[in-house]
């Protein structure tokens, strides 16, 4: 997804998006109205990008897309002049990592723009507090960060489109192998400090209620809330351990689909099921992890969801520039994500189901995932 820069960018901009050909951004919701750059937050006086530094602070290691993400903004902001500090919070204190980190990056007189992919969207009100204090804009990057004033800009997929790509593939998937159903189904959702794992619940519930309303899903093991089937840290070992106890529901019944939040989570669930039942049951994902996609094209993963982390990362970069130049970065939603304290400016990118059917075509500019559903 390309930027189109306000006044001195506009040209490029234009370029970019012919050249790119990605397609714009949708909106599920009613309630989200694209709005014009006018609407987004008061921008900085602007700020020579020679002299300034930029702080990244990304969760964890463990999906591609982190790391991909991460190393794409670095990259391109380094070779407009800007310095760089990008940081990743691993481990089982990853929180408190992540505020440590935060805390180096704002000790730094330079820093002008802080990009925060959070471990615990609840956890960084006082470290980006300090930020703000200090002038520093900061650019909420996929996960949005709750119960601060702190955060200007949140760039992101339209998270409730997700789910309801999830939930329409799994009954795609469901329908194409036992017709007309019933359907044995269970259910899982991803870490409950992740602000995004509601919408994307609530996205795929929007499709799957109805179906168990009427009968045509039945979950067998009756764990339907997100409370009871969400993923702390989005952990396959948690997934894993989970999808085992469930089997236990299926000593004489088929499993027919399993909604799985991303990747991770749906290569645990696949490792438990193993081979318990003769057909392997429909299960989703999300992130088009390489490894997920190798289960795709061999058949076992149904399905995932592409959210390019080049885009993502790029509209980001974009936003940094606007900044940069004194103007108000461009924005498509001012309504539908309120972090507990304000509905933050934000930029939804929109993202694409992928299946065996189709992901030479969803990956055609993706020279890597290209080349694992080529077979490399």
């Amino acid at each position: 997804m390309k930027n189109r820069i306000a006044k001195t960018g506009a040209a490029l901009g234009v370029l970019t998006l012919l050249v790119g050909g990605v397609a714009a951004c949708g909106s599920s919701s009613g309630s989200r109205t694209a709005t014009s750059s006018a609407a987004g937050s008061s921008a900085a006086a602007g700020f020579d990008p020679k002299d300034s530094f930029i702080g990244i602070a990304m969760p964890e290691r463990s999906s591609d897309n982190w790391i991909i993400s991460g190393e794409k903004m670095k990259t391109d902001l380094e070779a407009k002049g800007y310095t760089v500090n990008l940081q990743y919070s691993d481990g089982t204190n990853g929180t408190q990592t992540q505020i440590n980190n935060l805390q180096t990056m704002i000790n730094n007189p330079k820093l002008k723009v802080l990009i925060v992919a959070a471990v615990d969207g609840e956890k960084l009100n006082q470290v980006l507090s300090d930020a703000a204090s200090k002038g520093v804009k900061v650019i909420a990057y996929d996960r949005l960060i709750n119960n601060t004033e702190a955060i200007d800009y949140y760039v992101t997929y339209d998270n409730k489109k997700v789910g309801e790509l999830q939930g329409q593939s799994l009954l795609d998937g469901l329908e194409a192998q036992k017709p007309g159903g019933p359907w044995n189904v269970e259910l899982f959702a991803g870490s409950p400090d992740d602000n995004n794992a509601k919408f994307f619940w609530d996205g795929a519930m929007s499709k799957l209620q109805p179906m168990i309303d009427s009968g045509k899903i039945v979950v067998p093991s009756k764990q339907t809330t997100f409370n009871q089937v969400a993923t702390p840290g989005w952990s396959a070992e948690t997934a894993q351990r989970r999808m085992t106890t469930l089997l236990g529901f299926y000593t004489s019944a088929q499993l027919d689909g399993v909604l799985a939040p991303n990747d991770k989570v749906s290569r645990g669930i696949q490792a438990a099921i193993g081979t318990t039942f003769p057909t392997f049951p429909v299960v989703t994902g999300q992130d088009a992890e390489a490894d997920s996609v190798k289960l795709i094209m061999q058949g076992k993963q149904y399905s995932t969801i592409y959210k390019s982390a080049f885009d993502q990362a790029e509209r980001t970069v974009m936003m940094v520039d606007s900044l940069a130049a004194g103007e108000t970065p461009e924005v498509n939603d001012t309504t539908s994500y309120n972090n507990k304290i304000k509905n933050v400016d934000t930029y939804l990118l929109t993202p694409k189901v992928v299946t065996k059917e189709n992901a030479a075509e969803v990956f055609a500019n993706d020279e890597k995932l290209l080349a694992v559903v080529n077979g490399g």
